[in-house]
């Protein structure tokens, strides 16, 4: 017999009692996020490779590093999605949908890809949501995107969350402060990783994400961005929090908090969870006010943000059995024209009553079948057998009270209507 074949690493089965979590918590970002007037928008599962070389860096570890790109047989560069931003921002140019409102408020759930080490909750093929609002520049715009991701959490029965905030300022604002961090960092270069060394020459800012205990030893006197932020930036900074405040959304300000993307400017920010432990962020963003330009459209303010799915799951430990999915009605049947009937019945209460009908399809025994339909946890059984048929009538057990009794077939759609 050969061997059986076995999932890539990195990547995990969503089994069916998993799955039931899953389209639960699907359900309630829908219907959430569609509360603050965003849409779904959905785009491809792989992208021009070009396209995340220009919008999250050619330096970065996700390019450089955690990439599945491929040359496909007609040439072209093609890398499967390892975030979902530059996507949107590409349908949003390619699509014009600047021209059809001036404003676009935009939501996802997808699948992405990267090439990174698996631990818990952290995997090569994972899942996110997120947010992205293109072509407000206004303080308004963060305030209520930070509002959205915060009380999100809270609806969905998170409490010991932290949402932390910081303005890297506008472009000139991280010119300035690079050089400040690098004149700043330079003398602890021999001291830093491998890793922290190259950022050094590229993108000190990215050495303020560390996770290294000494690292973070040494950042701990290092200029803060906030002292180099422009007059305009404070402002913007300041409104965004007086809104926060005003809608009574704690935070707190984290100046090491700069995001690993390049598109990044002015407020960014994370929502933390004390129940993930070290790698404790749920979701983060923040404004990319240039991105929309650099990938070819016109300039267009934005904000938004990207949250796992899985760290999510972690994080909120939801007991499944509060998730309705039991079945309404199993049906039991004993003979091959009780086998037909069944057929019929489920048919015309999935379709008139809208329930969740199972029907046996192995032949078993009542004591099987009975004993399958309360290990699904069904409300009711209807029973079918010879005599029943004989009857034109059927047994029906309320498998919560065990009361039962016989109904007439055509009158079963009336007398569970009355029930549900």
């Amino acid at each position: 017999m050969s061997s059986i074949l076995r999932n890539i690493k990195g990547t995990k089965d969503i089994l069916p009692e998993e799955s039931i979590v899953w389209q639960y918590l699907e359900s309630k970002i829908h219907m959430f996020f569609k509360q603050y007037g965003y849409s779904e928008i959905r785009t491809p599962a792989f992208e021009n490779t070009n396209l995340f070389k220009r919008s999250i860096g050619d330096d970065t570890d996700i390019v450089t590093k955690e990439m599945y790109s491929w040359i496909d047989q007609g040439g072209n560069n093609l890398t499967l999605k390892p975030e979902v931003t530059a996507s949107v921002v590409r349908s949003y140019n390619q699509n014009s949908l600047g021209k059809k409102h001036p404003i676009n408020k935009l939501y996802y759930i997808d699948t992405l890809f990267r090439r990174e080490r698996p631990q818990k909750g952290r995997y090569r093929q994972f899942h996110q949501f997120g947010i992205e609002s293109i072509g407000s520049k206004f303080p308004e715009q963060d305030a209520e995107v930070l509002a959205l991701a915060y009380n999100f959490y809270h609806y969905i029965g998170l409490r010991d969350i932290t949402l932390k905030i910081n303005s890297i300022g506008g472009h000139n604002t991280r010119k300035i402060y690079k050089n400040k961090l690098y004149d700043y960092l330079l003398p602890f270069k021999n001291d830093l990783t491998d890793t922290s060394q190259n950022r050094l020459m590229k993108n000190p800012l990215r050495i303020l994400d560390t996770k290294v205990d000494f690292e973070i030893k040494i950042i701990q006197n290092a200029p803060r961005i906030i002292d180099c932020l422009s007059e305009e930036d404070k402002i913007h900074f300041k409104s965004v929090l007086n809104f926060l405040d005003e809608m009574d959304i704690p935070y707190e300000i984290d100046n090491k908090l700069v995001r690993g993307l390049d598109y990044y400017s002015r407020t960014v920010f994370e929502i933390q969870s004390k129940s993930l432990g070290a790698q404790d962020a749920l979701c983060g963003g923040g404004r990319y006010d240039n991105l929309v330009e650099n990938l070819g459209g016109k300039p267009q303010p934005s904000f938004g943000f990207a949250a796992g799915i899985e760290r999510l799951i972690l994080a909120l430990d939801i007991d499944q059995s509060i998730i309705e999915n039991n079945p309404d009605v199993y049906i039991v049947s004993l003979g091959e024209k009780s086998i037909q009937l069944s057929m019929k019945i489920a048919n015309s209460l999935r379709l008139n009553n809208d329930f969740i009908v199972i029907t046996d399809t192995l032949r078993r025994s009542l004591k099987a079948q009975m004993k399958e339909a309360n290990k699904l946890c069904a409300k009711y059984a209807i029973i079918i057998g010879d005599d029943e048929i004989k009857n034109n009538e059927v047994a029906i057990k309320n498998m919560n009270t065990g009361d039962q009794k016989t109904e007439k077939i055509d009158q079963l759609e009336s007398y569970f209507k009355v029930s549900k």
